[in-house]
């Protein structure tokens, strides 16, 4: 336990129940990501808060906290959106991944970044008095969590991400009210598999434990997996470039990957949206911007010009021209310790941004944790 090393990505009521269980049980490494601050609706429900701590970012104190139940814990907060700026390296050096989580497209973002890791991750949720806890493994060729959304879940989730731009009041709406007593025990049950992983103890994979705590019952639930689901995508090759986002240019890697792959047509993927450019649909004016889709906000989206929104156009793919060539992966908004794709073909490499690791992870160890061992500057 003191060895291991998990990411726990969120630090709300539940978030703080994990991290509590976390310090008790006596985890070493731990890396905590969370975007918001504290509010004083937080308080009543989130035991590693006080009143004093309204206003502070929630990673930050619920570090402090669980570093006041065990002080020896090597724990590091990470205040950014879990979407656009965590890089997909944490993925890779984690052991186990906890979500605390109130909102479908970070779950969605999680799961691709634990699958394409091949780390197992444990979900938990709640509403009032009702939650439920499940694990997804890929390991085990099981169902994840996209695998268990229904046309529903995806049709909510898409209105979302149609409104490219959105304003911190829309990020929030729709959460729902929590109670302490039910996050204690879904976090109990998320820490237990969690447990169980760490110590090769096989977890309820692909299954879910729901608890109905009006009547207090609970129940299993089997998920199916979807064979077709792009959820289950992961890396081919893996390679270490040994270096950060901020050194090295488009065209450096894409020289690297045509080399690599042995085709001049290969191209770079992203992990994330970038735009290119914003434009107005009323008077036609275009600004470049190349920033990462969840940097721009819905005030930088108006035109100078005519004052309407403008239309953000964003892209994926590196190599299709020359333009960006010059460009540095860190001024396309790409974040610390991220991982990017190049393509030929059905042949793909990943390669890992690995330099930024000491940055992004403050005193936790920089090991990662794979299930292969690449090699390191790709020798």
């Amino acid at each position: 336990m003191r060895q291991a090393k998990v990411l726990v990505i969120g630090a709300g009521a539940l978030g703080n129940e994990i991290l509590k269980n976390c310090a008790l049980l006596g985890i070493g490494n731990v890396l905590v990501a969370d975007m918001d601050v504290i509010e004083n609706s937080n308080l009543s429900r989130s035991v590693l808060f006080r009143a004093a701590d309204s206003g502070a970012p929630k990673a930050e104190t619920a570090c402090r906290g669980a570093r006041g139940i065990y002080p020896e814990m090597n724990i590091h907060p990470f205040n950014g959106n879990i979407v656009h700026d965590l890089g997909l390296g944490v993925y890779l050096w984690a052991d186990v991944i906890i979500g605390g989580l109130d909102n479908r497209e970070a779950r969605v973002a999680m799961n691709s970044g634990a699958f394409f890791a091949r780390k197992p991750w444990i979900d938990g949720a709640i509403e009032v008095l009702d939650g439920v806890a499940r694990v997804f493994s890929p390991a085990d060729d099981g169902p994840c969590y996209e695998c268990t959304m229904s046309a529903t879940d995806w049709k909510m989730l898409e209105n979302r991400r149609s409104c490219a731009l959105l304003t911190r009041e829309q990020m929030l709406s729709g959460k729902v009210p929590t109670t302490p007593t039910t996050a204690s025990i879904v976090a109990g049950i998320e820490m237990q598999e969690a447990t169980k992983i760490i110590h090769g103890i096989a977890p309820m994979a692909g299954r879910a434990l729901i608890y109905n705590g009006l009547n207090a019952d609970s129940y299993p639930v089997t998920y199916q997996r979807k064979e077709d689901c792009y959820g289950h995508e992961t890396y081919q090759e893996l390679l270490l470039l040994g270096c950060g986002v901020a050194d090295l240019t488009v065209g450096e890697l894409l020289v690297r990957a045509r080399q690599d792959l042995g085709s001049e047509s290969a191209v770079i993927g992203l992990a994330r949206d970038v735009i290119s450019h914003l434009s107005c649909p009323v008077c036609f004016s275009q600004e470049e911007v190349f920033k990462s889709l969840g940097k721009v906000t819905e005030a930088d989206a108006v035109c100078p010009d005519c004052g309407k929104t403008r239309v953000p156009v964003t892209f994926t793919t590196l190599g299709l021209d020359d333009q960006l060539d010059g460009v540095r992966f860190s001024e396309l908004g790409v974040p610390l310790f991220d991982i990017v794709t190049a393509r030929t073909g059905e042949r793909s490499i990943s390669y890992v941004f690995d330099g930024d690791a000491a940055r992004l992870l403050g005193p936790l160890p920089t090991r990662l944790s794979l299930m292969d061992s690449p090699p390191e500057g790709g020798e």
